[in-house]
C-alpha cells in the first residue's frame, strides 16, 4: 500500500490518495479524497488502474493523464502526478520517495 498527500498551492486544496495493489498483481484500487471537487470527478473514475498503463507513455497512456484534462480545472495541478505515484509504489514498481515542487520568485 501507498499513501500521497498533495498538497496543491495556491488554491489550498489538499488530496489523500490510497493505493493498494490488487491480488493479481497488476491492477491497484485507488481511494482519493480531495476538498476539491474537480478532483473528486476524476477521483470517481479512478478507482482501479493498471499500474503498467499508468506508469508509462507508451500505447495509450496513463488513464489518470488522459482523465485529468476532462476534470480538472487547470493543466499545473500535481495531483495527477501524485496518483502514478501512489500507483508505482503500491505495485512494487518504485520505492517511496518524497517528490517536491518548489515555487520561487
Amino acid at each position: 500500500m501507498a499513501r500521497v498527500v498533495v498538497h496543491s498551492g495556491i488554491c489550498g486544496f489538499t488530496t489523500r490518495i490510497e493505493a493498494t495493489a490488487a491480488a493479481d498483481g497488476r491492477h491497484v484500487d485507488l481511494t482519493i479524497e480531495s476538498n476539491c471537487a474537480a478532483v473528486r470527478k476524476l477521483a470517481a473514475e479512478l478507482t482501479r488502474v493498471d499500474a503498467f498503463r499508468e506508469i508509462s507513455f507508451r500505447g495509450e497512456g496513463p488513464l489518470t493523464l488522459q482523465l485529468a484534462p476532462q476534470r480538472l480545472n487547470h493543466p499545473a495541478c500535481p495531483v495527477p502526478s501524485g496518483i502514478i505515484k501512489a500507483v508505482e509504489v503500491a505495485a512494487g514498481l518504485a520505492l517511496p520517495a518524497e517528490a517536491r515542487i518548489e515555487v520561487e520568485r
